[in-house]
Parts: structure tokens; C-alpha cells; sequence
């Protein structure tokens, strides 16, 4: 009895101890602080000050990385200035997209139009309102769409970095949109050779 006695006022004692709040019950330092401590960045979010924190964080991809719901993959990457190797290597990229089926037509279409047709025109013959045959404000006649035989891939890769004058559309139109754009473009090309 005096044995049982004492392990009950012992569990009491402890339970007692053990539930008083006035015990410190952060730690004083972690092992792994990476893992105890999250250092998680919202990718839209100010980075500046992970520099000065010993943080290298550039927001970049990964070379030779596909971002998760990217499709159409473009082994191509941008020309150093002056080099021309990926530009001329660019011409045995293919379209992925055959032909495209009325609704997306329609919405390549638009996309030129929003895009491509400032500059290029409504219909396709270098003359949109930033040239408006000279007289516009911009310094350089932009080309010919209907009359330019420029390889699918090198179509893309001027989309994609730019090339001359114009500007990349990478930011604006995603590798499904920049290819179905050139899919508009070359089946106004066969209407304009058919006639």
C-alpha cells in the first residue's frame, strides 16, 4: 500500500510539474535551422534583400528545365550578340501543330492581331499603324509576312529573343500560342500563294 502510495503522489508530482505554464518551452537554438525554420519565397515578391541575408535566389529556371503545364519544349537558346549558331540551327525546329481547327484559328488570329499586327499589319503585309507606309512612328518597315519564306523554327526563335528590330513575345504568348501564331501565319501564306 505504501508502494502504491508513492507512485500515485510521484505521478502527481510530475503531472503537477509538467502542466505548470511557467516552463520555457521554445528552444534556444535549432540544429538545422533550414529545416526548422522555413526560408519559403512567394515568386512574385520582393527578393532584394536575400542578397545581403547570404541568399542566392535569381527567380530563374533551372537550364534544360520545362516549368509544370509547359508544353512544346524549344531546344534552342539565345544567341550570344554577334553569333548566329542557334538562329541558323533553329531551322530544323517543327511546328507541332499540322494545321489548327476553326476555334483555334480564330483565336491565332486574334492573338496576331494583338500582337503582331501593329507592327506587321491586319493583313499580313507590313504595313500596321506603327509604319503606316512611312509615315507612323516607327523608324524601320516591318516585313512582309506574306511574301517571307522563313522557316517555321526561325520563325520561332524571332518570336521567342527578338531578332533586328523586333522585340521578344515571349512574355506575352506562351510556346502553344507563339507556335499556333506561325500556324496562322503560314496558312495566310497558302491562301496568298493559291490565288
Amino acid at each position: 500500500m505504501k508502494k502504491l502510495s508513492f507512485i500515485l503522489s510521484f505521478a502527481i508530482t510530475i503531472l503537477v510539474v509538467s502542466c505548470s505554464s511557467d516552463i520555457k518551452r521554445t528552444p534556444n537554438d535549432a540544429y538545422i535551422p533550414d529545416m526548422a525554420y522555413s526560408r519559403a519565397y512567394e515568386t512574385y515578391e520582393d527578393h532584394s534583400n536575400l542578397k545581403k541575408n547570404g541568399i542566392n535566389y535569381t527567380n530563374m529556371p533551372v537550364d534544360g528545365t520545362i516549368a509544370r503545364g509547359e508544353e512544346f519544349p524549344f531546344p534552342y537558346t539565345h544567341d550570344a550578340v554577334g553569333d548566329t549558331t542557334n538562329y541558323s540551327a533553329s531551322k530544323a525546329a517543327k511546328n507541332p501543330f499540322d494545321s489548327l481547327s476553326a476555334a483555334e484559328l480564330i483565336h491565332a488570329e486574334r492573338l496576331y492581331l494583338i500582337n503582331c499586327g501593329i507592327c506587321h499589319g491586319k493583313n499580313l503585309d507590313g504595313n500596321g499603324p506603327l509604319w503606316k507606309d512611312g509615315s507612323g512612328p516607327y523608324p524601320a518597315a516591318p516585313k512582309n509576312l506574306l511574301t517571307l519564306y522563313m522557316p517555321e523554327g526561325q520563325m520561332f526563335y524571332s518570336i521567342t529573343y527578338g531578332k533586328g528590330q523586333m522585340g521578344s513575345y515571349a512574355s506575352q504568348l506562351n510556346r502553344k500560342e507563339r507556335w499556333q501564331v506561325i500556324t496562322y501565319i503560314k496558312e495566310k501564306q497558302k491562301e496568298k500563294a493559291a490565288n
